[in-house]
């Protein structure tokens, strides 16, 4: 078996806890047709393994749909569920922070896989804020995404090689999907008006995404949920979208909307009308079995929902259109 390329996270806990050797000798994949169990985290996580893994394996995500990662303790089902996957993977760089200690245990055994924190050039790629935080959510830019994509093709490769070029070619296809995506999204949110290119909203999830395409973003709250705002930083950020003259702030589906409805009321009462934009996908895609319940469509409705409120252009359809008329 060639060594496991997604090996970083596992080595690190092994060596922590012990056993390393048992650990890597237990990564591979006995070479059958079988069906094998990948366990996930988020809906983004879950969805782009899906999009690799095809009917190789089956895919269990942990966490619901409009739940916030940040906050999110496992439950006992949920220690069951990354008990039973063959490999687990999750975002890191403590997007699932609460969860840190049950994904430390599982990588003793098995292959783990945290994608932020191994994706190719993650030190350069990484946006680093306060302190020793490093900004979880690299899926708000298309291209990053596309790293994590190849970690997930290479390490179902060195799990189970006989399949190896299934997953390759899965991940291909997938590839190119993900830069017409990368395409549309620059095209639409370069439609919004130069000064009107300005993202406000609950919570810091928007920085790749702000950096990739060319947007100025502001969260109510920093990079976790957990870190909540003071008064002072409603303020500042009240000041800013009146001397801004900003029309729209937006809500997210996995965080609460209180601290958006505080500035609206603010610059309010300092006599500038501001709109709750529409509600954004940050942290949790949409409900499962809809288009916004995929990785593609999530991004998808946010650039949409982003650019009309904020005086850009949507062509007709979305994406999926715009895709099927390009050549």
């Amino acid at each position: 078996m060639k060594p496991w390329r997604c090996i970083t996270v596992a080595v690190l806990f092994c060596l922590l806890l012990g056993n390393c050797e048992e650990a890597l000798e237990s990564a591979g994949r006995p070479a059958d047709s079988k069906p094998y169990v990948i366990t996930a985290t988020t809906g983004m996580v879950a969805d782009l393994v899906r999009q690799v893994a095809g009917d190789r394996a089956r895919v269990d995500g942990i966490i619901p749909e409009g739940v916030d990662p940040h906050l999110y303790a496992a439950t006992t089902n949920d220690v069951k569920a990354l008990r039973n996957g063959d490999v687990i993977f999750y975002n890191g760089l403590n997007l699932e922070g609460k969860m840190a200690g049950v994904l430390a245990k599982m990588a003793v055994r098995k292959p783990v896989c945290a994608l932020a924190e191994v994706i190719d050039g993650v030190g350069e790629y990484s946006i680093k804020a306060s302190g020793n935080e490093v900004d979880p959510h690299i899926w708000m830019d298309v291209a990053g995404w596309m790293r994590a994509l190849e970690v997930v093709s290479n390490t179902l490769e060195d799990y189970d090689p006989s399949f190896g070029s299934y997953y390759r070619e899965r991940a291909n296809s997938y590839v190119g999907t993900l830069r017409r995506l990368d395409d549309y999204v620059r095209e639409v949110l370069l439609s919004i008006p130069a000064d009107q290119r300005v993202l406000v909203t609950a919570h810091d999830a928007f920085g790749y995404m702000a950096r990739a395409y060319g947007l100025e973003v502001h969260g109510v709250q920093g990079l976790s949920t957990e870190a909540k705002p003071s008064l002072r930083d409603i303020e500042l950020l009240v000041d800013f979208l009146v001397a801004r003259k900003i029309p729209a702030v937006f809500v997210e589906s996995s965080v609460s909307r209180k601290s958006v409805e505080a500035l609206i009321e603010g610059a309010g009462a300092r006599g500038h009308k501001v709109v709750v934009g529409g509600q954004l996908f940050s942290d949790s895609m949409g409900a499962a079995g809809t288009y916004e319940g995929t990785y593609v469509g999530m991004i998808d409705h946010n650039v949409n929902t982003i650019a009309l409120a904020l005086g850009g252009v949507v062509p007709r359809g979305g994406f999926r259109e715009w895709s099927e008329r390009k050549p």
